[in-house]
């Protein structure tokens, strides 16, 4: 199977990786959106976690990772829920980790342990716990292939950054001692700005923040209702979002008439609109200086400076209110 990517390139992949990605728990990822609501309030934020998975899985092959390890990139977010995070916010999980509680049991319920086991790989060896796999993920603040991937794929999507941009920084990726670190402190202070944006000016963005607050709203309402289940929301958003369509209950038929893509919003607390939050979330990527990785945040003011940034702005939050709509 060949697959062709815009950001990392075209490859062969092996079949054990074809019948996976053809798998129905993959491809319902192809309707599960990387924003939450923000399809729903921004027709071109449009980024899915299917994209996201393949892209993660090729960037840990073009790094030159394990086929193991591309598998569990492949796989790693198969249990997200419809509206991605907008559920752990509907169920209050703090540790927005709703998706990595239920895979395991998500897991067994799929073809995917019966794919694995026809071309020997065992699935309790290749999946349920991620940090065995350095380039797939690391902890905060390093670089790891989901956490670039997500960063590149969007900010080039919603026209950030630009393709080139984009190519030139994965030209300074190499891997060290197993783990991804940058040839040079300018490629680390450019990919502090770009995360920058993408968790303060895209997850933050006032319209994000009143689409996926909304959203959240109507999920809690509608699992306490009994419109909706847990196992509904193992979906796509297309279908959880037909689901409530379908219900006669006018609390829910209202909010949803809320979301739309034609509100208008301003920030600033007047009192009735929404408040957020953010979920802290550092880079400080390692840079190879005399065959040693050190943070960059040691070798650039620039790093220190945006990372405090980011650090105040998650703690401060933001809110929304809803001048009009239509």
């Amino acid at each position: 199977m060949k697959l062709t990517d815009w950001l990392y390139g075209s490859f062969n992949v092996e079949p054990v990786l074809e019948d996976l990605i053809l798998s129905d728990a993959v491809q319902r990822l192809k309707g599960v959106y990387q924003g939450g609501a923000s399809v729903w309030v921004n027709e071109k934020w449009n980024v899915t976690r299917y994209g996201h998975s393949i892209g993660v899985m090729l960037l840990i092959r073009k790094m030159g990772g394990s086929l193991k390890e591309q598998i569990a990139g492949l796989l790693h977010d198969v249990s997200h829920t419809a509206f991605s995070h907008v559920v752990d916010a509907a169920l209050e999980n703090q540790e927005e980790n709703y998706h990595e509680a239920i895979f395991s049991d998500y897991i067994k319920k799929t073809s995917i342990p019966a794919i694995l086991r026809k071309y020997q790989f065992d699935p309790h060896d290749v999946l349920g716990d991620d940090s065995r796999w350095s380039i797939l993920e690391r902890p905060a603040p390093e670089l790891c292939a989901d956490r670039v991937d997500y960063t590149l794929r969007d900010m080039t999507v919603y026209s950030i950054i630009s393709l080139e941009e984009a190519h030139s920084f994965l030209e300074s990726l190499i891997i060290h001692e197993g783990k991804m670190t940058l040839k040079n402190v300018e490629s680390a202070e450019w990919f502090v700005r770009t995360y920058y944006q993408e968790v303060i000016g895209f997850f933050m963005n006032p319209l994000n923040v009143y689409g996926n607050t909304l959203l959240a709203e109507i999920l809690k309402k509608a699992l306490g209702k009994q419109i909706l289940s847990r196992s509904d929301l193992l979906g796509t958003d297309e279908e959880v979002m037909g689901i409530l369509k379908q219900s006669s209950d006018s609390e829910i038929k209202a909010l949803l008439g809320r979301l739309r893509r034609d509100v208008r919003i301003v920030t600033g607390n007047k009192g009735g609109g929404f408040h957020q939050k953010m979920k802290l979330r550092l880079i400080d990527p390692p840079v190879l200086v005399n065959g040693k990785a050190v943070p960059a945040s040691s070798l650039s003011s620039n790093v220190k400076e945006i990372k405090q940034k980011t650090r105040e702005k998650a703690i401060e939050g933001v809110s929304v209110n809803v001048t009009s709509a239509g």
